[in-house]
This record gives structure tokens, C-alpha cells and sequence, in this order.
């Protein structure tokens, strides 16, 4: 069975580098993309390729989170790998800028159901303790190798090939994960299993934190999902419909933002229209759903709720921010080309997977998931803070590769901690709906990031210290929440008179 385990790990894994390397691969080809659909020379309509992508993968992630619980595992990954990779031929054969841009959608679409039935195999698949551990380390690695991957694989496929090839990558990779999905993974109505044949019961089992579950704060409740035995619940529509509109609404509002137009009246209207939709999102999952996307007992378990605001703020950093920012730092400040600034993000890649695989888990076996998170969160912040001081005038070592070693290393330490608090404890019938969250949480998160860091850069978008100052600030947050997450259980003493087994 452990070559099983290894397969649906590395099955998992290359679903993820697809939708992670997909958000920032197009970046750097964009001016190839206007030039030859013809978008308007001073680029109007050009952010909607970008755009069309982030508010489907955005607006949809929860629903596609639950859609994994509600018709299988199988179902929800392999109908997202065939959206998402039928999607990346549609736009690499695009003739025209409206066939790209509804591709690019398209891809969001098949990104949100894939991206978090990655993760809800994986906590399924993997019993809580050393094994999820590392499996999360991987999968966490992958998550940043694939983030970096897309700048430096961009440049150089848009420099040697064509834009063309940056969408059509995908595609092979997404026909050959096909198969082993569907021999791999579990079908409807058959509980996912670990490894070796035990089945994950999620709010039974101790968490990989060391607690046993009885600190959740959900009065006693537990995880499970109130369904009757035996019955098959029905998506949320309700639900799914709200939180769509309030997502894509927010999102395309907090993006709008970025350009300074906080007093836009479309700009606006969008946020004001996102906030309403959230609270009658929350108003349908509290009083009416009777299978809600999100159950209202998750969001009192403090890990769930903590942990998320802790991943929300990470990915209002280091998701999208950091990449942009440093992408235009190296192309206006340090003069590089778009290949030579993916090159330049190596490092980031690197030290981060390195750290991510070997030295995380190793820490996570020795320390509490709320210590990483702390003092992770606190070197990443250093790093930033260094990054903040730097000038074009320190070059490539001193202004780029300084501080890229320590946040990167930082940002290892207590990324892989944080998923693995929020996953902990959660029963298998909710996987789906935690693995949404989360993905929600940190796609909505580097939107977020994004908007507000470019009105700290100012209509210039130049002033890369006080960005970076500001990402200082928010990691110094992440530390200060890493205290309100609970304190794992210590093991009780054998009874008097027990034998030891």
C-alpha cells in the first residue's frame, strides 16, 4: 500500500504545480499576448486575461471544495483536470482576445474544483501524524516550486517558443494524470481509506498537533456533517450561487482598487455588492442549507478559524505580491529581461521547496505547529524587512538574493504548519469543505494583497520599500494570531499498575 500512497502523492502534486504554475506563468508573457491578438496598444482589456482566470478560480473555490464531499473524490478531481486541461489547449489555439479571455475563465473553472480536491485527497488518503506530515510538506513544496516556476518558465518558453506554448504546457500533463486518477481514486459512495486500509475518521483521531481533538471549539459537537446515515446530500445552490457573486465581486472590486480607484463607483458598487453577497451567503449557510458548502460548526473549531486567517494574511504576501513586486523590481529597477528575471526567482524556488520537504518536517516533529508558525512567520517578516531597504544600486546579491534566502526559508517553516492546523482533526465528509476554505482563503488572500500593496505602492508602483515594510507588518500579525491557536495536548500518564505495550 505504500506504493499506493506514493502514487496518489505524486498524482496530487502534479495536479497542484498545474493550477499554481498556471497563476503566474502568464505574467511575463503578456506583452507577446497583446502584440499578437491585437488587445489595444495601451493594453486595455489585456487585464482580463489575467482577470477572467482569478475571479472564476476565486468565486468558485468553496463550492468546488464541497463538490469533492458531495460526489466523490474521483468525480470532483478528474471533472476539474479535464476542464482545466481542455481550457489550456482552448486558450494556446486562441485567435482572438474574447476566445482567450473565456478560456482563461474556462481554466479558473477547472482550477477551483482541481485545487481543492488535491488537498482533500491528501488528508483523506494520509492518516493524521508523521506520514501527513510529510505528504503536506510535499504538496506544500510543489505549491511554491510551481508559483516560481511560472515566471521562469514563461520567460523562457515566450523567448524560445511562443506565448502559445506557456498555455499549452499544461496539456500533457493534464492527459497523462488522467488515467492513474481514475484507477487511483475512490469513486462515489466509497469512503477514502488510508493507506494500509484504515479509514480516516478525521474528528476520532489525535490531530498531528498532538491534541486529541477535545479543544475544538465547537462545543462537543464534532466534525460530522448533519446529514441522515446513508443519505447523499445535494449541493448548496443557494449557497454556491451567493458565495460565487461575493467572491468574484470582492475580488474583482479589491483588483480594481490596485489602479487607486478606491472611489470609483464601479469599484464601489462591486465591493459593497461582494460584502452583501457574503452576508446572505452566511445567512443561507446559518438558517437554511441543510447540507451548507461551509458548516457553521467548522468555523468554531479555533483551527479552523484561526488558521485560515493566518493563511488569508500569508497569501496576502506570498501568493501573488511578493512575485509581482520583485518581477517588476528586477525588470524596471535592475533592468533584467523577462528570462532573466525568472532565472532570477530560483533562489526563491529553491531554498523554499529545499526547506519545505527536508527541514518542516523534521520541526514539525519536534515543535508545535503554533511555535513554526510564530517564528517562521517572524523570519519571513526579516526577510521582508531587509528586502524593504534595498536600492538598485546593491545589485542582484545584495538586493534580491539577501533577503530571497531568508523569507523563502521563513516562509517553509511556517506555511507547511499552518495547513496542517487547519486540516487537523476534520472528519473525511468535511475534508472538501476545509480544503475550499482554505484555497479560498489564500487565493482571496493574494487578490487582497495585491490591491491593497499596489495603493501602499502609490500610482507610480515603485515605492518597493514601503511594500515591503507593509508585508513586514502583516507577517508580525501572522506571528501574534500564531498565539491564539491552541496549545497541543500533552500525552497522559499511563494509569498505575498499566503494562506497557
Amino acid at each position: 500500500m505504500a506504493s499506493r500512497a506514493g502514487a496518489v502523492l505524486a498524482l496530487v502534486c502534479t495536479a497542484q504545480f498545474m493550477v499554481v504554475l498556471d497563476v503566474s506563468v502568464l505574467n511575463v508573457a503578456l506583452p507577446a499576448v497583446r502584440d499578437a491578438l491585437g488587445f489595444a496598444p495601451g493594453g486595455e482589456g489585456l487585464s482580463w486575461v489575467v482577470t477572467a482566470y482569478a475571479l472564476a478560480f476565486a468565486g468558485l473555490l468553496l463550492p468546488g471544495g464541497r463538490l469533492a464531499d458531495l460526489c466523490g473524490h474521483r468525480f470532483a478531481f478528474t471533472g476539474g483536470l479535464t476542464l482545466f486541461t481542455a481550457a489550456c489547449l482552448a486558450g494556446g489555439l486562441a485567435t482572438t482576445p474574447g476566445f482567450l479571455i473565456a478560456a482563461r475563465a474556462a481554466q479558473g473553472v477547472g482550477a477551483a474544483v482541481l485545487a481543492p480536491a488535491t488537498l482533500t485527497v491528501l488528508t483523506t488518503a494520509f492518516p493524521e501524524g508523521p506520514r501527513r506530515i510529510r505528504a503536506l510538506a510535499v504538496w506544500t513544496a510543489v505549491s511554491s516550486v510551481g508559483g516560481a516556476a511560472g515566471n521562469l518558465l514563461g520567460g523562457l518558453l515566450t523567448e524560445t517558443l511562443s506565448w502559445r506554448a506557456v498555455l499549452l504546457v499544461n496539456v500533457p500533463l493534464g492527459c497523462a494524470a488522467l488515467l492513474p486518477a481514475l484507477r487511483l481514486l475512490p469513486g462515489p459512495r466509497t469512503a477514502p481509506a488510508a493507506p494500509g486500509g484504515a479509514e480516516v475518521t478525521g474528528a476520532a483521531s489525535r490531530t498531528s498537533d498532538g491534541s486529541d481533538g477535545s479543544d475544538r471549539d465547537d462545543g462537543g459537537r464534532g466534525t460530522g456533517a448533519a446529514v441522515p446515515a446513508g443519505a447523499r446530500p445535494r449541493l448548496d445552490v443557494p449557497g454556491a450561487l451567493t458565495v460565487t457573486v461575493a467572491m468574484a465581486a470582492l475580488t474583482y472590486g479589491a483588483g480594481r482598487t490596485g489602479d487607486g480607484s478606491w472611489r470609483d463607483p464601479v469599484t464601489l458598487s462591486a465591493l459593497a455588492a461582494g460584502v452583501l453577497a457574503l452576508g446572505m451567503f452566511a445567512l443561507i449557510e446559518a438558517r437554511w442549507a441543510p447540507a451548507p458548502l461551509i458548516p457553521p460548526r467548522l468555523l468554531r473549531r479555533r483551527t479552523v478559524a484561526v488558521g485560515n486567517t493566518v493563511v488569508l494574511l500569508a497569501g496576502a504576501c506570498l501568493q501573488i505580491p511578493v512575485w509581482y513586486f520583485l518581477t517588476f523590481f528586477m525588470q524596471d529597477a535592475l533592468g533584467y529581461s523577462a528570462l532573466r528575471t525568472g532565472l532570477g526567482f530560483l533562489p526563491h524556488t529553491l531554498v523554499g521547496a529545499a526547506a519545505g520537504v527536508w527541514v518542516t518536517p523534521r520541526l514539525m516533529r519536534r515543535f508545535a505547529h503554533r511555535t513554526l508558525i510564530l517564528w517562521g512567520a517572524a523570519l519571513c517578516g526579516a526577510g521582508f524587512l531587509w528586502q524593504s531597504t534595498v536600492t538598485a544600486g546593491d545589485g542582484y546579491l545584495g538586493g534580491v538574493l539577501g533577503p530571497a534566502v531568508v523569507f523563502s526559508l521563513g516562509g517553509a517553516i511556517f506555511v507547511t504548519p499552518a495547513t496542517a492546523v487547519v486540516t487537523s482533526g476534520v472528519a473525511a465528509e468535511d475534508a472538501g469543505a476545509v480544503s475550499g476554505l482554505l484555497n479560498t482563503a489564500k487565493q482571496f488572500g493574494g487578490a487582497l494583497g495585491l490591491a491593497a500593496l499596489s495603493a501602499v505602492a502609490g500610482p507610480e508602483g515603485d515605492a518597493y520599500g514601503r511594500v515591503f515594510a507593509a508585508m513586514t507588518l502583516t507577517l508580525a500579525v501572522i506571528a501574534v494570531l500564531a498565539l491564539a491557536l491552541p496549545r497541543p495536548r500533552q500525552p497522559r500518564a499511563p494509569a498505575a499498575g498499566a503494562v506497557s505495550r
